[in-house]
């Protein structure tokens, strides 16, 4: 039986994480505030906001200028203790996104690539793109506390790149070991519509939702899954890959938003189906005919999905998402047609960063676990995690 004393320093670890938790992307509080959010006395609140400001995971914050008479005191989370970053790595582009360890974004920075690119030059622009986000933010790689990246392809847990049909030099690849030696930090990788879902749930339109289907619809089809407030992999990480059912024309659907009748030559490949998808909202009839194509060929993938688990919400996500308003009625009307119960329709509102954006909410919940979990360690002061710190990503 633990002793008294062990009773109460695992009482001090627990009100310390009920704290950090009200803390965590709120605003700076009052000692009585935080009492009230926690259930904590006042006297107890004040002796845990003490050693986490001695730890250093938390500072009082300064009074407002000209504020009278004696102003209570405040604090908060030191969200700028530390930094990450989220890398999405495309075929066509590779983005990179620093942030605090709120998820708050400092820097943002592209760069172009090819499918056909060598590993090596791909690897190259990745480590290019993530030293410039940090130069603009005057920072450097000894900054970064974990590095999280999104890539297409299925992604076992430990992050090897089985197979690609994007980037087909990703297979059997282990390009968390091989990022790993350009990052002084843990490196994470993780399916890109993956990511893509968990910051829908984050920070999108799902936030409220149990259940999702999130489409990560652009010049390539994915899905991700939410099962109970949770990220679906399946038992071998292939989970959501209905891309590689042949019937549904996903690897080929979007080239039906290419269609010469409607694009006019010279206009980039990257920006024909935006092209497509405007015109349809004006309603240019070849336009509006290739929707209808790419919107049948979406909603069977669609359908399998919905009458598998019966989510509650339904996400059009990625590049083609700001044309949401010309995809989701189509889609909508095939649906009804199928579907037992038709879950709720909603457009993202993340647009393409919505995989980069993932990213850095997956570093969150890797470094959550690490430090802030119930059956985590005692808390220590803030500082970066060792690159070899074996915490596996959230389930």
């Amino acid at each position: 039986m633990p002793s008294k004393g062990g009773d109460l320093s695992r009482l001090r670890q627990l009100n310390a994480l009920s704290l950090i938790k009200v803390l965590r992307g709120a605003e700076a509080a009052t000692l009585s505030a935080l009492a009230e959010r926690t259930g904590l006395s006042r006297p107890s609140t004040k002796e845990v906001i003490d050693e986490l400001t001695g730890l250093g995971w938390v500072e009082e914050v300064p009074p407002a200028p000209g504020t009278m008479g004696r102003p209570a005191r405040r604090y908060r989370f030191r969200a700028d203790g530390g930094h990450l970053m989220g890398v999405d790595v495309g075929a066509h582009n590779i983005r990179a996104a620093l942030a605090d360890l709120d998820g708050n974004v400092l820097a943002e920075t592209r760069r172009q690539t090819r499918p056909d690119a060598p590993i090596e030059d791909r690897l190259a622009a990745i480590e290019h793109a993530a030293t410039a986000c940090l130069g603009l933010s005057g920072l450097t790689m000894a900054d970064l506390w974990t590095v999280a990246v999104g890539t297409t392809g299925l992604v076992t847990p430990e992050g090897r790149v089985i197979m690609s049909a994007s980037v087909p030099a990703w297979r059997d690849l282990d390009l968390a070991g091989l990022l790993g030696e350009r990052f002084p930090c843990r490196v994470l990788v993780e399916n890109d519509s993956r990511l893509a879902a968990l910051a829908e749930t984050r920070r999108g339109v799902a936030r409220d939702a149990r259940d999702v289907v999130f489409l990560h619809i652009g010049r390539r089809m994915g899905t991700g899954l939410i099962i109970d407030g949770r990220l679906h992999r399946g038992f071998g990480a292939a989970a959501g890959e209905i891309v590689m059912l042949p019937e549904t024309h996903w690897v080929t659907a979007p080239e039906d938003l290419n269609d010469p009748a409607v694009v006019p030559a010279g206009v980039p490949p990257e920006d024909a189906a935006g092209f497509t998808l405007a015109a349809a909202r004006d309603g240019d009839p070849a336009a509006r005919e290739a929707v209808e194509r790419f919107t049948d060929k979406l909603a069977i993938g669609t359908a399998a999905a919905i009458l598998l688990l019966d989510p509650e919400l339904v996400v059009l996500g990625g590049g083609f998402s700001r044309s949401a308003d010309v995809l989701l009625p189509p889609l909508r009307s095939r649906l009804e047609r199928v579907c037992l119960r038709m879950p709720k329709l909603r457009g993202s509102t993340l647009g393409d960063e919505c995989v980069v954006l993932g990213a850095l909410d997956y570093a969150i919940e890797h470094l959550d676990q690490l430090f802030f979990a119930p059956d985590a360690p005692a808390l220590r002061p803030p500082v970066r995690p060792a690159a070899s710190t074996a915490v596996p990503g959230p389930a």
